[in-house]
């Protein structure tokens, strides 16, 4: 059985404030779609998107099939769907862009309650009394009994919604209402308060500080390499070509530093090591620069909802000195990572003439890296 989840982004609204869509806006660090798509990670996932902001959504790096939306919320969620079929895909969740606070255990109950219904959705009983008005004044009340607020993701067995929005003449508010009109039986499970949809600028510091409330999730890794000297007239040092009378011998590039750092956070994702993601038996990577691998370890960090809080890496050699060209290593890492130069740090030490680097036949490196959930 196979789960995806779609993601809505196609939208323009600018009630929140700002110059863009608040979908592509920043909340702690990550823009909001970032968010949104990290709590679907382990899914297969569909973004629909304004076609301007398509390049906004390649530059995110992620694993996701990128769609571009329609006219409607209806019509964008519609092509992604069809982009879907064909594709054993057996239940789907369909969730607002703007919504990055969802929680698994709503997403849970969704795609729980869709074993005994063709669609569930989270929902919040309405406590609030209600009026109606009229220029500014209480024109009337209504009943409140049996009334919700809809959250989403909004689950559905595939085939049913594929069909459902395939029949459905025009724009809806939700993929429930499409779900009835296909005479489709939808279950409410229970939502969550913190699942907010943001709308106005307040609602962008009401997430902040739901965010600051959760319990901080902090990844720690570390990461060794080494290499052995050969014939050459440089060296790669964390992203630095650096002159010396001989080169790193090695599959790849050789970047010792590099190799450690992402090595660390590989270490801090349970995720394994580059040899895993990058067997030294595949000859694609003979050569390769090794920022390929460095771009791909903090690619799944960030997939996964993690940003990078520091690094640190130690060359340990007594030649070349690295003193010279540690600030130049710095900038080329957080480039890299995408990150404030000041949240890296590169620093070498020798071995005292001791062991293989003391006798320089080689460079070691050690690396420790920290993620935070963001």
């Amino acid at each position: 059985m196979t789960t995806a989840a779609i993601i809505t982004a196609a939208g323009r609204g600018l009630r929140a404030g700002g110059d863009i869509a608040k979908q592509w806006q920043p909340l702690a660090g990550q823009l909001v779609v970032a968010h949104t798509l990290a709590a679907f990670d382990g899914m297969v996932r569909v973004l629909t998107v304004h076609p301007d902001d398509r390049p906004r959504a390649e530059a995110l790096g992620l694993d996701v099939l990128i769609v571009d939306g329609g006219a409607t919320r209806a019509a964008s969620v519609k092509n992604a769907i069809e982009a879907l079929a064909g594709r054993g895909i057996t239940k789907v969740l369909i969730h607002d862009g703007a919504r990055p606070l969802v929680s698994q255990t709503v997403i849970t109950r969704v795609i729980n309650a869709l074993d005994g219904a063709a669609g569930a959705a989270p929902a919040l009983a309405v406590t609030d009394a209600l009026w109606t008005g009229a220029n500014g004044m209480v024109s009337g009340t209504r009943d409140r009994a049996g009334l919700y607020r809809a959250q989403t993701p909004q689950g559905f067995h595939f085939d049913a919604i594929l069909a459902a929005h395939r029949a459905h003449p025009g724009d809806a508010a939700d993929d429930v209402e499409v779900a009835r009109a296909a005479g489709l039986d939808v279950a409410i499970v229970e939502g969550d308060e913190e699942n907010i949809k943001l709308t106005f600028p307040g609602d962008f510091a009401r997430a902040e500080a739901i965010l600051k409330g959760r319990r901080m999730d902090l990844r720690v890794g570390n990461g060794f390499d080494v290499h052995a000297f050969c014939e050459g007239d440089h060296v790669w040092l964390c992203g630095v070509k650096v002159p010396h009378g001989k080169a790193l011998l090695g599959h790849s590039d050789a970047d010792v530093g590099m190799h450690a750092l992402t090595d660390a956070i590989y270490g801090a994702l349970a995720m394994g090591d580059i040899g895993q993601h990058f067997p030294p038996s595949d000859p694609q990577w003979k050569g390769a620069a090794s920022h390929i691998f460095l771009r791909h370890a903090i690619g799944l960090a960030r997939s996964r909802g993690f940003a990078l809080a520091n690094c640190d890496v130690t060359l340990i050699c007594e030649r070349p000195k690295v003193g010279p060209h540690a600030e130049a290593m710095r900038a080329a890492l957080a480039d890299i990572l995408a990150v404030e130069v000041d949240r890296v740090s590169v620093k070498a030490t020798t071995s005292e003439r001791l062991g293989f680097t003391g006798r320089e036949e080689g460079i070691a490196a050690m690396a420790t890296a920290a993620l935070v959930r963001a």
